[in-house]
Parts: structure tokens; sequence; C-alpha cells
């Protein structure tokens, strides 16, 4: 691992650090990969990718933009506002606007590059990004096709398994939690993730909070800048935001999602299959749990989604 990236680098793949505006003037820090290939004086389809929710560009989207510049697309990673190399204070704040706003700035940056076409871009979302991917396609037409890998709707993540009971609850103790951010003067982070890397995961965790340890806490997916969630009343924004009410409206431009057949985020992605038009394709990956399609290269269908961005952005 080199600059806390978790993959090596292709030698036939340049990545070059840049840094943009979104529309809320907040700086965003991204990569830029291109293949050793790349010519100046030709033109390519883009792809943007998003990091899992709580997650940096140096983890699962280095991945996916090492292997899809290898196969002649520009790739932009990024980190979210608030997060890793990117603005925004205090740190580790969750907004769904502007997570979804940040899909739409890198296809703004991407637009502004003499090397790009602005009718082929396209976006890959990493488990929380699915969901902000597919809300920001659902108004910003620019984004012609849109791939999800491990999808995670963090608008429904943030009530699963609540009744109203236990709703009215988690706003009570969220509300109480502002007067307590207020008095201190900043709001309330819990690292879910240790500081430096595990040996090996807790024997005493249960599922799947045994499986987030798998990545984040040990070297395989370690990041000193993904320590997990957000501040405490963060929550209270998902909450009050519906990701992918408009779904549907989509369409005609294509969705792929991608899920594991052990994954325990599937139904994410069956319930926005369902909701979402045509053209949309589901596409089961065998023996892979969520956090495999972060980074194994085995198991991430790499030739998929070469297909299904070179048919569609056209």
């Amino acid at each position: 691992m080199i600059g806390n990236y978790i993959a090596n680098l292709s030698q036939n793949v340049n990545r070059k650090h840049v840094r943009y505006r979104n529309r809320y003037g907040m700086t965003i820090a991204g990569d830029l990969y291109l293949a050793d290939s790349f010519d100046t004086n030709k033109k390519y389809s883009a792809i943007i990718v998003g990091a899992p929710y709580g997650g940096v560009k140096e983890q699962g989207p280095c991945v996916y933009a090492g292997e899809l510049a290898k196969r002649g697309f520009a790739v932009l990673t990024f980190d979210q506002s608030f997060m890793g190399d990117s603005s925004g204070e205090p740190r580790h704040i969750s907004s769904p606007d502007i997570f979804v706003e940040n899909f739409s700035a890198a296809v703004d940056f991407l637009g502004l590059q003499s090397f790009v076409y602005r009718e082929k871009i396209g976006a890959i979302g990493i488990c929380g990004s699915g969901g902000f991917a597919l809300s920001a396609a659902q108004c910003d037409t620019r984004i012609k096709a849109v791939a999800t890998a491990s999808m995670y709707d963090m608008s429904v993540a943030a009530r699963l398994g609540m009744d109203k009971k236990q709703v009215k609850e988690a706003k009570e103790a969220l509300s109480k939690q502002r007067w307590v951010d207020a008095e201190n003067g900043y709001p309330e982070y819990i690292p879910y993730f240790p500081e430096t890397p595990l040996e090996s995961v807790p024997k005493d965790l249960e599922e799947p909070t045994a499986e987030w340890f798998r990545f984040y806490a040990l070297k395989r997916g370690h990041h000193p800048e993904a320590r997990g969630g957000f501040s405490t009343t963060s929550n209270m924004a998902m909450m009050n935001f519906k990701l992918l009410d408009y779904i549907n409206e989509i369409s005609p431009r294509p969705i792929l999602f991608i899920v594991g057949d052990r994954a325990h985020s599937k139904f994410f992605s069956e319930d926005a299959y369902k909701a979402a038009s045509q053209p949309k394709e589901l596409y089961v990956v065998g023996d892979a749990e969520h956090i495999d399609l972060y980074d194994r290269v085995d198991r991430i269908p790499f030739d998929k989604l070469e297909k299904f961005f070179n048919d569609n952005l056209k």
C-alpha cells in the first residue's frame, strides 16, 4: 500500500490529484485516472466512482478507477465534502443533499476537460454512493448511465428495522444530542474503527458488524480518514430525506445494479431495481459478500462494467 491507497497503481495508468468546487463553493479533492496510452488530441468516455458511505477515494474507488482506466475510460474518484482531502468543517458531517450534489460537481469537472465527451459521462456508486449516484442521476440528465455495487440507500438505512415508537425515540435522542453539540460548540463524532489497523477481527462481533471490520479495521481496507460513520446528529438529515423517490425518472438512461449473492445488503439493490424503469439490470455475483465488491478484483465484474459503459455511453 502506497500513500494509504489500498491497491497498487498499474504501471499502465497515471493518477493525477485534482481539485474543483461544487455548487456550494466547497473544494472537492479528486483523483483523475488516465491510461498511459492517453492521447490529448482525442476524446474519451468518462466515469465517476463514488466511495462507500464514510469511505474515501483511496479505498474501493481506486480499485475500480485503476482497472477501468486501463480499459480506456477517463475515471474520476473523489472524497465527499467533510471527508478525506475535501473541504468542509466540522469534519465527518453527512449531508444527503451535498453528497448527491458532489456527483453533479464531478460531472462539471469532467465536462470541462478537453479530452472528455460531455455526452459520454457515467457514474458508479459503491455502497452508500450507489444511492447518491442514483439520486443525482434522477435530476442531472448529464449522467448518461449508472452502475451500483453493493448499493445502500442510506435514507432507508437510517430508519431500518425501527417501528414508529423506535423512530420517535431515535428522533428524541438525536434532538437532545443537538443541545449537547450546541453547548460544546462541536458535533459529537464517535469513530467506529481503530486508529491503526487490527491484525484480526474481534471474535465477539456479530454480522454485519464483523463484516465491516473485515474491511475497514484490517490492513485490507483501513484508512486513517475513514474510521466509520459520521457525527451522531448527521443521522437526522438521513431520516428526513428520501434519496430514490424519483428513480423511475432516470429512464431511458440505463442502470446496472451489481450485488453479491451473499450480501447482507442485497435487498437494497433488489428494491431499487423493482422501483426503477427500463432499461435496468440486476447482476448477481456468485460467492460474494457485501464488501467483496469494494476491492476483490476476482469478484468485481469489470468485463460487465466495461461492456455496460461502452454500450451506453454513446
